[in-house]
C-alpha cells in the first residue's frame, strides 16, 4: 500500500490535532442552510474567498466527477488549483486539495484554529461543521495564493455556506429528487434553488434531463443576469464506450473539435457527461494556458474514490459506488446494462432515503444482494431493508455489518468477470474502502 493510500486508510487522528477534535464535536449541530454565519466569519478571516478565482459547481449528481475533472485539467495546464468536496470517504482531509494531494491533518488544523478564532470573536459565531469546514478550505487556498479554486456545493446553492465566494464561472451537473424537505418538492423548485450560485455578467452552464429543470435552470440564469451555456446546446458527445476501465469517448464543443478520442478512468457514460462538463468549464475560464494537451490529461488522470472504484481483492473485482438516490441509481443500472454484468451487490442506505425508488431501480440488475449498514445511526437496518426490498433481487440475504457482508461474498466461489458491487450510500462505501485499502481480506 502506498503511503497515501495508508493514510486515506484512517482517520486523521484528532489525538494531537485539537481543532480537528472541535470540528467533529459540531457534527451534533446538523444542517444549516443560511449565509450569515459563513458570511460573519469571512469578514472576519479578511475575506479569504475574494481573493482566489473560484469555480461552484451544484447538481443533485456528478458535481463531485465534475469539480475533480476541472481541478485536475486546471492543474494539468499548470494553474495552482485547489478542490474543495463533500462529503469524505474515510478521512475529513479528503476534502481539501492543492494541485493533487489530499490536505495533511496539521495543516487542516491550522487552518480550522483560524477559523474557530474568528468565530470565537465577541459576538461568537456558531458554526456547523460544514461550514467550518468551508471556512478553512477558503482560509488554506487564499494561503497558499492559488489560481483557481473549485468548489463543490453541499446542499442546494442559494443558501449553501459556499456560494458566499463569488464565483466566476457557476456550473449545475444535474437535477433529481434529492433533499426534498430542504429543496422542494418538484424539480423547478430543486432548479432554482440550485440556480443561486449563478453570476451576474458569469458564465452558468447548466445540463438536466427534464424540459422543467432545464427551463427553470434557463430562467433563473437569465434573470440573474448569466451568460447562458446549455450543455444540451453546446457539447457533443459520440462513440461512448464503457467498462471496468474506464470511459472513452468523442467530444466536439463551441471551443474545439477534440478528433481522438477522451479516456476518463471512471467507468459509466454517465462520466462521460461529467467529463466533458468539466472540459467545457474548463473552456470557459478562458485561460490560454488550458489548451487540448492539459484537457486530455486532466480528463485521464482523474481522482475520484468511491464512484465505481475498482479492486481486485482474491481474484474477483469489488467495486464501489455511491449511488445514495435515484438518479445515481439509475447510472448505476445504465452501467450494468451497458457491460452486461449481473454481480452480486452489497446494499445499504440512509433510512431517509427513497429505499424502494432506489431499490427498484437497482436490485433487477442484480445476480444477488446482501442487505447491510455502515456504523450510522441514520442507516437504516438490513432486516427493515429486506423486509422492504428483497422481492427485488433473485436471491437475498442480510449481515450486520460492512465487513461481515464483504467477507461472505468474498468466501464465494465466482466465475471469472462476475464482479461484487458495494453501492448505496457514501457511508456505505466508505466503510468498505478502508476495509479494501487495509488489505485484510487479501
Amino acid at each position: 500500500m502506498s503511503t497515501r493510500e495508508e493514510r486515506l486508510a484512517r482517520p486523521a487522528s484528532a489525538s494531537s490535532n485539537p481543532n480537528l477534535r472541535r470540528l467533529e464535536s459540531l457534527g451534533q449541530r446538523g444542517i444549516r442552510l443560511g449565509l450569515s454565519a459563513i458570511d460573519a466569519v469571512c469578514e472576519r478571516l479578511g475575506r479569504p474567498e475574494r481573493t482566489v478565482p473560484s469555480v461552484l459547481i451544484a447538481g443533485t449528481n456528478g458535481k463531485g466527477s465534475t469539480a475533480a475533472t476541472l481541478a485536475t485539467i486546471a492543474s494539468a495546464a499548470g494553474l495552482r488549483t485547489g478542490l474543495y468536496t463533500s462529503p469524505h470517504l474515510i478521512a475529513v482531509t479528503e476534502r481539501i486539495r492543492v494541485g493533487l494531494a489530499d490536505i495533511d491533518p496539521e495543516a487542516l488544523d491550522a487552518a480550522l484554529g483560524e477559523v474557530f478564532a474568528a468565530a470565537d470573536r465577541s459576538p461568537a459565531v456558531p458554526l456547523t461543521y460544514f461550514e467550518a469546514l468551508t471556512a478553512a478550505a477558503f482560509a488554506t487556498f487564499a494561503r497558499e495564493a492559488l489560481d483557481l479554486a473549485v468548489l463543490e456545493v453541499g446542499l442546494g446553492g442559494r443558501h449553501d455556506a459556499t456560494n458566499v465566494a463569488p464565483a466566476g464561472l457557476s456550473l449545475v451537473t444535474s437535477i433529481g429528487y434529492d433533499h426534498m424537505a430542504d429543496l422542494g418538492p418538484t424539480l423547478d423548485a430543486i432548479a432554482r434553488e440550485k440556480a443561486g450560485v449563478f453570476r451576474r455578467g458569469r458564465p452558468a452552464l447548466f445540463r438536466a434531463d427534464s424540459e422543467e429543470a432545464r427551463g427553470a435552470l434557463r430562467d433563473a440564469a437569465r434573470a440573474a443576469g448569466s451568460l447562458v451555456h446549455e450543455a444540451d446546446e453546446e457539447i457533443r458527445l459520440a462513440d461512448v464506450r464503457t467498462d471496468l476501465a474506464g470511459t472513452r469517448f468523442a467530444l466536439r464543443t463551441p471551443a474545439r473539435d477534440y478528433g481522438q478520442p477522451l479516456l476518463t478512468p471512471l467507468p459509466g457514460a454517465h462520466q462521460a457527461r461529467n467529463a466533458a462538463l468539466a472540459v467545457r468549464a474548463a473552456e470557459l475560464l478562458g485561460d490560454p494556458r488550458i489548451g487540448e494537451a492539459a484537457v486530455r490529461a486532466g480528463v485521464a488522470e482523474v481522482r475520484w474514490p468511491g464512484r465505481l472504484e475498482r479492486f481486485r481483492v482474491r481474484g474477483r473485482d469489488v467495486l464501489l459506488d455511491g449511488c445514495h438516490n435515484a438518479e445515481g441509481a439509475a447510472a448505476l443500472a445504465r452501467f450494468l446494462e451497458e457491460t452486461g454484468l449481473r454481480p452480486a451487490l452489497l446494499f445499504g442506505v440512509m433510512a431517509d432515503k427513497e429505499i424502494e425508488a432506489i431499490g427498484g431501480i437497482l436490485l433487477p440488475c442484480v445476480a444477488c444482494v446482501c442487505f447491510t449498514a455502515p456504523a450510522n445511526e441514520r442507516a437504516a437496518p438490513p432486516a427493515e431493508l429486506a423486509r422492504r426490498l428483497s422481492g427485488l433481487a433473485p436471491e437475498s440475504t442480510t449481515a450486520p455489518s460492512v465487513e461481515e457482508a464483504l467477507a461472505d461474498a468474498l468466501g464465494v466461489p465466482a466465475d471469472e468477470g462476475e464482479p461484487i458491487i458495494v453501492a448505496g450510500s457514501l457511508y456505505l462505501v466508505g466503510e468498505a474502502r478502508e476495509l479494501l485499502l487495509s488489505r485484510r481480506f487479501e
